[in-house]
């Protein structure tokens, strides 16, 4: 269900077959594994996928509101995009990465349809509606007239060992991936500072956080925010640091922005009166 618009869920289909994503994700045999239906709708797909053996399970937020604690090999989401605005399909992406395994794969089915994007009178509802298109910077597995899907996978993982997608992902270097959207990725910090010191990085390799477009930096700024609330709940900080170092002057050694957020603890050092302003030591103290 959209936050800004309660009525997004409607757009839901009783169907008395699978969805066409599903027929295709089956014919290719793509669902693999611990499955999840992220946005299911009435979960007929579910209920066709058990009935073939699979283990699968449903999750939509109006209509099976369950809590996602596990983590899954194949996760796919069918036509959920398409009624969200921005950044709720941020949330979107974010969800799915968090909960997927690393190695796992996503998909993500868009419409290709949608000749009118915006709020809309839902013929049989008579509720206003929205719709829009979708792109992903993500591969294509299947397209049509009608629909695209997309096969997602962690960014970590995709690229590990291809320095030239980032000097982040040098064959020796193994990252944990936390969550990512379209274009910012996170993971755990290789040499930790604290327990559960993580790095959140735009995916486009700029060397200054202020050549970012506004764009890059706000959606920076949003996995912030997510991976602060998943730190939380995973170590329960006492707070945080969050920082960049912008050029050598200021200590930054890998020349690909990065935001640091560092969960702190209680005495886990003897004054951290002062915090960030540490940089220069001898001006900590005021």
């Amino acid at each position: 269900m959209s936050k800004s618009n309660p009525y997004s869920h409607l757009t839901a289909k009783e169907r008395k077959y699978i969805s066409f994503p599903c027929k295709i994700l089956l014919d290719k045999n793509l669902i693999v594994g611990k499955t999840l239906d992220f946005g299911c709708g009435f979960g007929k797909d579910v209920e066709v996928l058990k009935m073939k053996g699979y283990d699968v399970s449903g999750y939509d937020p109006h209509y099976f509101p369950i809590n996602l604690e596990d983590d899954y090999d194949t996760i796919i989401c069918f036509y959920v995009l398409n009624v969200l605005e921005s950044e709720e399909q941020v949330n979107v992406l974010m969800d799915i990465s968090e909960r997927l395994k690393i190695g796992g794969k996503a998909y993500f089915a868009v419409r290709r349809d949608v000749k009118y994007q915006g709020f809309r009178t839902h013929k049989l509802h008579q509720i206003q509606t929205f719709q829009t298109n979708v792109k992903l910077p993500f591969k294509s597995v299947f397209v049509n007239d009608f629909c695209e899907i997309y096969e997602f996978q962690h960014y970590t993982y995709l690229h590990q060992g291809n320095e030239a997608i980032s000097p982040f992902l040098s064959i020796d270097e193994k990252r944990e991936p936390i969550v990512e959207t379209a274009t910012v990725f996170s993971f755990y910090d290789k040499f930790p500072v604290s327990k559960g010191h993580a790095l959140i990085v735009p995916k486009r390799v700029v060397s200054d956080y202020f050549e970012l477009t506004s764009r890059e930096q706000i959606a920076c700024w949003i996995v912030v925010n997510r991976v602060k609330e998943i730190l939380q709940q995973k170590f329960n900080p006492d707070g945080f640091n969050i920082g960049i170092n912008v050029g050598e002057t200021a200590g930054q050694t890998i020349p690909h922005v990065h935001i640091h957020i560092i969960p702190r603890y209680k005495e886990d050092v003897p004054n951290p009166r002062g915090g960030i302003r540490g940089v220069i030591p001898c001006k900590k103290e005021y």
